[in-house]
């Protein structure tokens, strides 16, 4: 049997199959394999941290990755952003009648590779199968745990006039990857997404630095909308530089006969933090030793100015207002 049929999610006999046959095979670990209604979790004298997160990317398989690598990442690094040490995972697949299996594994491969990495179980998960038409292929649900030291606490409302704000490597591949892999455009160009869990490296600088103030992952509505979530409704606001945006060339002339602005592309491998101004060279140091953050920069800085407000100082000298992205630039990115 090549392709999913209705039966799969009927709980009888073919879901047991392709439960033991694909998710239990990839998945194997031992709180898994007891296959009770509920995982049961060690227990660690640390404050849990959970997170969800939906995936109904478009293509499944991209330049880069697909659509179980990005359901991982994108749940361990909304983790990872937190300061927690992410543990566990659940998955959540809602299947198409008519996919084919061949395909379900490869993805099922790909979400169990890419949490073995991380030292990351993903622990327990439903299935559902729904008629042809209903969904486009595949969606998938993920839900992380993981846990959170004492001594870590960020939140918008510790951001002080002074302090820095970095990014660990270019904006805007996943978006561009997700582009051209849709083949909506005449245009030549190749690029990979930056999908990639990012735990490693923040880990680094939770363990290195005492003022860390706050971090995000800028993935839907990108760097320019998580800035503003930053500073949205505080008593300060972001100023930076257009110079210091890590964004390759290519992206730019991708982008620009699209009508596009890189500054609101989605990200996957990517994240902000904002540190304490005496800091900021010891945190851009720490990244830039990393694989992740070899083209990490310091963006600008947190004002007293402009409270609310993300201001770009432009590559001409100017000035402009950043605002949250509105509608939506491109569905189906994540």
């Amino acid at each position: 049997m090549d392709k999913i049929k209705i039966a799969h999610g009927s709980g009888g006999q073919y879901t047991y199959q392709l439960i033991n046959d694909v998710f239990v095979k990839h998945f194997d670990n031992p709180i898994l394999k007891k296959k009770d209604d509920s995982a049961i979790l060690p227990r660690k004298n640390l404050r849990p941290v959970f997170t969800t997160d939906t995936h109904v990317v478009k293509p499944l398989f991209f330049p880069g990755g697909d659509i179980g690598k990005l359901a991982v990442t994108g749940t361990l690094n909304d983790l990872a952003v937190m300061g927690a040490h992410p543990a566990w995972l659940s998955c959540g697949m809602i299947i198409e009648e008519g996919f084919a299996i061949d395909d379900l594994e490869k993805i099922v491969i790909s979400m169990a590779r890419t949490a073995d990495e991380e030292n990351v179980k993903i622990v327990t998960g439903d299935t559902k199968v729904i008629e042809k038409g209903s969904c486009d292929g595949i969606f998938i649900n993920t839900t992380g745990m993981g846990h959170l030291a004492d001594s870590i606490n960020f939140g918008v409302n510790q951001l002080e006039s002074g302090d820095k704000i970095l990014i660990n490597g270019n904006i805007g591949e996943h978006a561009a990857a997700i582009i051209t892999a849709r083949q909506n455009f005449d245009i030549r160009f190749k690029t990979q997404s930056d999908c990639a869990c990012v735990y490693s490296l923040i880990e680094k600088l939770t363990d290195e630095l005492e003022n860390i103030k706050i971090m995000r992952d800028p993935t839907r509505g990108g760097l320019a909308t998580t800035l503003n979530e930053f500073v949205m409704e505080q008593r300060v606001g972001i100023k930076i530089d257009e110079e210091k945006i890590p964004i390759r060339e290519q992206i730019k002339g991708f982008c620009e006969p699209l009508g596009f602005d890189p500054l609101y592309l989605a990200n996957e491998g990517k994240f902000i933090t904002i540190v304490k101004d005496n800091e900021a060279q010891k945190a851009l140091s720490i990244m830039k030793s990393h694989d992740l953050g070899q083209n990490a920069t310091i963006l600008g800085e947190v004002t007293s100015q402009n409270p609310g407000r993300v201001i770009l100082k432009t590559t001409i000298g100017s000035t402009r207002v950043l605002d949250m992205m509105s509608g939506e630039m491109l569905p189906r990115i994540c």
